[in-house]
Order: structure tokens, then sequence, then C-alpha cells
């Protein structure tokens, strides 16, 4: 079994950054693409960013593209999402999400929850006005 474990959320003025972790651990594989996802009260869970496991493709949502920047240590198992320019909408609990990949998708990434088969917790992120 895998454990994706996010953390950095927590209450930023509106114009403020915030970085988020996802540390994986447990059963290893080899190959990874990581993506963020989040969910607002009362809305459906969302796509914001997602990173091949090599590192170089990134794919952001039009919501969060310029001010939000996905990036991954490989050798520390750890994948990022750095936000700023941070608005009250971007307020959701964000969760972190893996999906194994075989050796030649290194440069796959996936932008559909169904797409992930791990999940983290979630971290709350509230942005106030």
């Amino acid at each position: 079994q895998v454990q994706l474990v996010e953390s950095g959320g927590g209450l930023v003025q509106a114009g403020g950054s915030l970085r988020l972790s996802c540390a994986a651990s447990g059963r290893t594989f080899s190959r990874y693409a990581g993506g963020w996802f989040r969910q607002a009260p009362g809305k459906k869970r969302e796509f914001a960013a997602a990173i091949s496991w090599s590192g170089d493709n990134t794919y952001y949502a039009d919501s969060v593209k310029g001010r939000f920047t996905i990036a991954r240590d490989n050798a520390k198992n750890t994948v990022f999402l750095q936000m700023n320019s941070l608005k009250p909408e971007d307020t959701a609990v964000y969760y972190c999400a893996a999906a194994p990949v075989a050796q030649y998708g290194g440069s796959l990434y996936y932008t559909g929850s169904y797409q992930y088969d791990y999940w983290g917790q979630g971290t709350q992120v509230t942005v106030s006005s």
C-alpha cells in the first residue's frame, strides 16, 4: 500500500502564497505521475495541476495557470504545489494523487481523477479577503 501525506496548508490573506508538499511512502513503485486536485465546499473535486514522472511536462487548470507551479523531487518521493497570488476562490481542500506509469511513460501526465490510483487525505487551504 502507498501512502500520500500532504502538508503546507493553512490560512493566508488574498495575494499571499503557500507551498503544499505531498510525500509518498510505503510500497514503492518506480515511476508515478503526480497531480493536485481541490474541492471547495459544496462543489465537486476539480483538477488543479499535473506533472509527469520526468518532471518535464506539466499541465494546469485555467483557473490556476500563471499563479500555481507544480514540481517534484523524485529522490525524496515528493511533489510540490507552489501557490502564489492566492484568491478567496482558491479556498478548498487540496488533495495530491499518484498514478503509476510504465517505463515508457515518464513524460505522461493525467488530468482526470479516475486516472489516479493513490490519494492523500487532503490539506485545507483558506484564503481570506
